[in-house]
């Protein structure tokens, strides 16, 4: 065991990838870049010993940046446009409305206003509010514009996708604001007439899912996963270079441990997370559930030491967790609730076992991602090295043929969405997978 500790401890592999990626430049879903990045995944997957490495591309609605603008007042203020928005020119009144809770929304007219909200949701509150709920209860209260705000200090203005699977681009245009723009527009313009526009191409694109193999030609499989593609205004090294980083650091310990395995192994860096999961939804869609028995999906690891897995009320997911932090003497945090924002999701909402796989953090939201401040100097070699030690012997276990992980009842996981007052924001985003 410990000759394959010592050369994961010893390797650059993954780094090296990470620095690969991160010089791309832009990868955002549908562009050359995230084809280049996919093909730089594919490559370096077959190097570190994965068979069949290639690329599956799929059509995506395309989005494509152009200038953006919020006139207030005689300011012009800084902003980026929100993936997806339309392109599109209003002006109305601007309604500050805080952090923009559901209950917000219900309290305060905003019909034909511009909405603004935050990007955190207040420590009273017992979950957070992601921002394509807001964005839809903006719509359903007839808003005609959105405002995105960063809680994040440092003059750094957010990103994230809007739109649905069923209307990929959004009803009404949407812009990120730093927190520091922000509180200039709440504190001069609140109930002031405002402009707001967004320009962007939107054209059909293509997309591709990378996928590569180890260990035996069963027909059962657990995938090791993560998304391969970034938001166009940042190296995206946290979200997610280092999650694709550590798929590849983790087929070349597998390869080294290939005999270890009892059930194949199957490694895929989806594209086109960041616009609605459509990579891994158009993995999912297209295969036999049955067949897989576990994903293990990276989106978030290496941003701090500690690992943090999502297990999703997979009973089995977690006790391997814990097992693995034992052996290791080495604190992985366990999480058992259901959570629907990262690859996983496109399974775990068919009953498959998967877990989501992160670093803990203190700090609410995102943090430095989904900003320009999302940079590979925020991230440390040691970390991608140790963690991948303890999700190669997590992949290792899970692979064992005596390791049993059951699938779960879509009723029983849609009633955790309930429990966890989850089930409203998908149904007006339109996530929501089943029949009422």
């Amino acid at each position: 065991m410990s000759a394959w500790i010592g050369s994961v401890f010893e390797s650059d592999v993954g780094w090296t990838h990470l620095e690969d990626l991160v010089d791309v430049g832009n990868r955002m879903a549908g562009s050359d870049g995230e084809r280049e990045a996919a093909e730089l995944t594919r490559d370096a997957l077959a190097d570190a010993g994965a068979r069949n490495a290639r690329l599956e591309p799929f059509e995506i609605q395309g989005w494509t940046r152009g200038d953006s603008a919020i006139t207030a007042g005689d300011t012009t203020q800084e902003c980026i446009a929100l993936p997806r928005s339309p392109d599109e020119r209003v002006v109305a009144p601007l309604v500050d409305l805080g952090y923009g809770m559901p209950e917000d929304f219900e309290e305060t007219d905003i019909e034909d206003a511009i909405v603004m909200v935050r990007s955190d949701s207040p420590d009273y509150y017992d979950r957070y509010v992601h921002r394509r709920e807001k964005y839809y209860h903006a719509v359903e209260n007839g808003a005609v514009g959105f405002v995105y705000r960063n809680h994040v200090e440092g003059c750094l203005p957010p990103t994230g996708s809007v739109g649905t699977d069923a209307d990929p681009v959004g009803a009404i245009p949407a812009l990120g604001v730093s927190n520091e723009v922000g509180a200039r527009l709440a504190r001069r313009f609140d109930g002031e007439s405002i402009t707001v526009s967004v320009e962007a191409d939107i054209h059909p694109a293509e997309s591709q899912n990378v996928r590569a193999e180890l260990g035996p030609d069963t027909d059962e499989r657990v995938l090791v996963t993560s998304h391969v593609d970034a938001h166009d205004i940042a190296e995206g090294a946290m979200d997610n270079g280092a999650g694709t980083a550590m798929i590849v650091e983790l087929a070349t310990a597998l390869a080294e441990r290939e005999d270890d395995l009892e059930t194949r192994v199957e490694f895929v860096g989806f594209g086109a997370e960041e616009v609605g999961l459509v990579g891994s939804a158009r993995y999912a869609e297209r295969t036999d559930s049955e067949t897989i028995k576990a994903v293990v999906n990276n989106d978030g690891v290496v941003r701090d030491r500690t690992l943090s897995i999502i297990t999703q009320g997979f009973d089995a997911l977690q006790e391997v967790a814990n097992d693995v932090a034992d052996q290791y003497d080495h604190p992985i945090g366990t999480v058992p609730k259901v959570g629907p924002h990262s690859d996983h999701w496109s399974f775990v909402e068919r009953g498959v076992p998967g877990c989501h796989v992160k670093s803990i953090s203190d700090g609410p939201g995102r943090g430095w991602g989904h900003t320009a401040a999302d940079t590979i100097e925020k991230l440390e070699p040691r970390t991608l090295r140790e963690q991948a030690i303890l999700l190669t012997e997590y992949v290792v276990a899970l692979a064992d043929s005596k390791v049993t992980v059951d699938h779960r009842e879509t009723a029983d996981i849609a009633a955790d969405l309930e429990s966890q007052d989850l089930a409203e924001g998908m149904r007006i985003t339109g996530d929501w997978p089943y029949d009422d």
